[in-house]
């Protein structure tokens, strides 16, 4: 790879522009292990390593950009939640965040349920050979079909989120000669402290049934005299990238208010509550997300603590990790294409993916860590911003990161905690193919979702 010499930006902090970076690390070879999957390390030559295998010869393999994924990560993070809240409490992944037929089976394997919300999620799960009785199906909108096929299926709850999807679900599974578990989304009016766009607790937004009102209450009493459907517990989401436990003690405070009101109301103790998910997970080295026992711990304890305030007795909890589990488990593995000091402001560092492979940075204000992974370097650390190869100002990858002045076209830079939100969300803008899923364990790695073709592109335009 060329190590030519180039015109570098600025690379101190006194005379760096305003921005959201803070002062260079102290070694930009170091690899903080919050941000990056378990068995990721340096070998003796300076290359970062996933799994037994070095990113150079994943590149030669796979090319780039392409998402590499730590299986035993995965398998471990899994586990660990699974473990956490024990027998008395169901976990369901959150499919949203990055779903195939592997992840289905790695699920499967590891005793997790799941968690879908499209009927594109609902058939890669039973095609991977999922129990629908262990899947949940959400959504704001599901269509007539879909529902259909779910209760078909037999998935163990539809999670309702309308008064018209009450009696459109209740008027299938009729239909179908079926009695439809199903539980009722209500908004809390709880703003998690979190991206506007991805808080979805408050009232004015989408999702779920208002609490305020007495419209959640309304649901629970429709949703009681319907035949077709057998309610089992009360929903709630609260946002995405949560690290504070206290939005949860306010909702489930109110849940458990509502579930008093159903009791005194119907005489029914609805036996189960669902926390949702939206665990946060390290970005950055600033980020401080907590391990699943603490977060089991502290959701038990509220649930328990606000029942016994209210006589009820303890229903069975569900939560729905989906990025707590896969997002750390990944990164995006680039090849610098173009490097573009602008003087006295940052260097423009251009790679061979972009918004297309991760919306997130343009969509959500997002953060990621960045490192040089071909190599290490003695460099002084120059600030950068890692953009892509789209038509788009917009199209940046990470906003402010240093990485070595010496950083040049054909290195390889990688993009950890990537597993959640960019593959599920990667598009074709300006036709680019989208990447490839790697999974990688035990110096082995295969392909779990195939790089996208020209052929593949073309198959759809029929024109």
């Amino acid at each position: 790879m060329s190590r030519s010499a180039h015109p570098a930006g600025p690379r101190h902090a006194d005379v760096l522009p305003e921005g959201h970076y803070s002062a260079p690390p102290a070694d930009l070879n170091a690899l903080d292990p919050k941000v990056w999957a378990r068995t990721v390390s340096r070998d003796e030559d300076g290359v970062l390593t996933v799994g037994g295998r070095t990113v150079t010869e994943l590149a030669e393999e796979f090319g780039t950009p392409a998402y590499i994924l730590d299986e035993s990560d995965f398998r471990a993070r899994a586990r660990a939640w699974r473990t956490a809240f024990g027998t008395d409490a169901d976990v369901f992944y959150a499919g949203k965040a990055f779903l195939s037929r592997a992840v289905v089976r790695w699920l499967d394997e590891e005793g997790l349920n799941l968690d879908v919300c499209s009927g594109g999620e609902l058939v890669t799960a039973l095609s991977a050979g999922m129990d629908p009785a262990r899947i949940a199906f959400h959504g704001n909108n599901k269509s007539v079909e879909e529902i259909t096929r779910a209760v078909e299926a037999g998935v163990g709850r539809i999670v309702l989120d309308s008064f018209q999807e009450i009696a459109r679900v209740a008027h299938i599974a009729q239909g179908l000669g079926k009695r439809q578990k199903a539980q009722i989304r209500i908004t809390v009016g709880v703003e998690a402290h979190t991206h506007e766009f991805i808080a979805t607790a408050h009232e004015d937004q989408k999702f779920g049934i208002p609490l305020a009102g007495g419209q959640a209450a309304e649901a629970v009493r429709r949703a009681l005299t319907l035949d077709g459907l057998e309610l089992i517990g009360i929903h709630s989401h609260i946002g995405s990238q949560i690290f504070d436990m206290s939005g949860f003690e306010v909702a489930a405070h109110r849940v458990v208010g509502l579930l008093k009101d159903i009791r005194d109301e119907h005489g029914v103790e609805l036996p189960e509550i669902d926390l949702g998910g939206g665990l946060g997970i390290a970005y950055t080295s600033s980020d401080d997300p907590r391990e699943p026992h603490e977060i089991a711990k502290s959701l038990t304890e509220i649930v328990t603590r606000e029942c016994e305030a209210a006589r009820l007795r303890v229903p069975r909890i569900s939560v729905e990790p989906g990025r707590a589990i896969v997002g750390p488990t990944a990164f995006t593995l680039y090849e610098v294409g173009t490097v573009k000091p602008l003087d006295g402001l940052r260097t423009y560092v251009s790679v061979d993916g972009g918004m297309s492979d991760n919306i997130r940075t343009a969509l959500y204000d997002a953060e990621y860590s960045v490192a040089l992974v071909s190599r290490t370097s003695d460099a002084e650390p120059m600030l950068t911003r890692v953009v892509g190869k789209h038509c788009e100002s917009g199209d940046i990858v990470v906003k402010d990161a240093f990485l070595p002045a010496d950083l040049a076209p054909g290195d390889l830079i990688a993009v950890p905690a990537t597993g959640a939100y960019c593959r599920s969300m990667a598009s074709n803008y300006n036709h680019v193919l989208r990447p490839p899923v790697v999974a990688v364990g035990d110096g082995e790695a295969r392909v779990i979702v195939r790089r996208e073709t020209e052929e593949d592109l073309l198959r759809l335009d029929v024109g």
